[in-house]
């Protein structure tokens, strides 16, 4: 299908949210000609600077070049004015950091966490065996098509790598990511990284999917490097790897969780829920210290946390409720609440486009 890019060609529905460290509004649109419903991304090109460009562009190419579906695909992007418009497929589900948000404030079920890994590393199987890197794996860069199935988005921060040496240089602003970075991306030394820096971040990502938030979100900076570099393994909280403050004493085997600077207190259903021994593995070898002990993407398809999928019947949609996507059907229903859904209190009708003006000392990423 032939989506135009001109902005005539559109009709902007509501405000979804932001996206690009605030610097960008994601709005739900549709295509007047199909009646698809579309994301799409507005930058205003005034207001951001040559490294924030150079990072719009390489998104574009790089979503433009891969085609897989478990990787965000490119529709079109045009300019309207100083505004830059870049077309996605609606995701209905939002991203995974959106239903952790609204949802599922103390994780997803773990079954569904099983799809979305399973989903997570075919994308990123897909990646490596081109030769790249994608070097932003987080929950806020998995989105969830309305039918359950995840894709990868983020695409910006992607760069080929030489298989007879490593990377050494970190992505483009990359202060928003560093807690989903591996130790020999942190440690910037002479050996430098490769793809396995990705699996690395994939663990993590487990965890901020099961946990609810990612490791080490409340610790400095500088400590979170010590810890890694140290070789402390990130873990899922439940029954068998977490007690009650009055309990942390305990040798459990098991860092407790204040070492990596997170306060549980309000969170009851972990004390007591008990999360499989194949995805405590799963995220264990994820997180290896070394980036040789860690398996590949292909090698973790095959991990029996990721198998279970094909034996599993469950549909993941009927798991994700209450969250309930967005659809052609059920859009002009709740097209009321997307504003709040997104966190932006204003309906689309009281923005001005163009002269609005945002608070770029907010450094919170909503979504990505």
């Amino acid at each position: 299908m032939n989506f135009e890019p001109d902005l005539k060609q559109y009709t902007m529905c509501s405000v979804l949210g932001s996206c690009f460290s605030d610097r960008a509004v994601v709005f739900l649109g549709k295509h007047n000609k199909s009646g698809n419903l579309v994301a799409m991304k507005n930058f205003n090109l005034d207001t951001l600077s040559k490294t924030d460009c150079q990072l719009i562009q390489d998104e574009i190419y790089n979503t433009r070049q891969l085609m897989h579906p478990n990787l965000i695909s490119y529709v079109t992007s045009f300019l309207d004015k100083s505004q830059l418009y870049v077309i996605f497929p609606l995701m209905g589900y939002g991203s995974c950091r959106d239903l952790l948000r609204n949802h599922f404030v103390e994780g997803l079920p773990e079954i569904v966490i099983a799809f979305i890994l399973r989903d997570v590393l075919l994308g990123l199987e897909y990646i490596h065996n081109k030769g790249l890197i994608h070097r932003a794996i987080k929950a806020s860069h998995i989105l969830v098509r309305a039918d359950g199935h995840a894709c990868l988005s983020g695409l910006r921060n992607m760069c080929p790598i030489d298989k007879r040496s490593n990377l050494h240089s970190l992505p483009l602003q990359s202060a928003n990511n560093l807690n989903w970075f591996s130790p020999e991306m942190l440690e910037q030394n002479l050996l430098g990284y490769n793809e396995k820096s990705d699996v690395y971040s994939l663990g993590i990502t487990a965890c901020e999917l099961a946990n609810g938030f990612v490791p080490f979100a409340e610790t400095e900076t500088t400590l979170m490097l010590t810890q890694k570099v140290k070789g402390l393994i990130p873990h899922l909280l439940d029954c068998t790897t977490c007690y009650p403050f009055e309990d942390n004493t305990a040798d459990n085997g098991y860092q407790s969780e204040e070492a990596f600077g997170i306060n549980t207190a309000p969170m009851s259903s972990i004390y007591t829920r008990i999360l499989t021994e194949p995805f405590h593995n799963l995220v264990e070898l994820c997180c290896q210290r070394e980036p040789e002990t860690r398996p590949s993407a292909s090698e973790l398809l095959a991990h029996n946390f990721i198998k279970q999928v094909k034996r599993d019947n469950e549909k993941v949609t009927d798991l994700l409720r209450p969250a309930v996507p967005l659809l052609k059907t059920n859009v002009a229903e709740i097209s009321d609440d997307l504003a709040s859904v997104g966190g932006i209190s204003q309906q689309l009708s009281d923005l001005d486009l163009l002269t609005y003006t945002w608070d770029f000392d907010h450094n919170d990423t909503i979504s990505t």
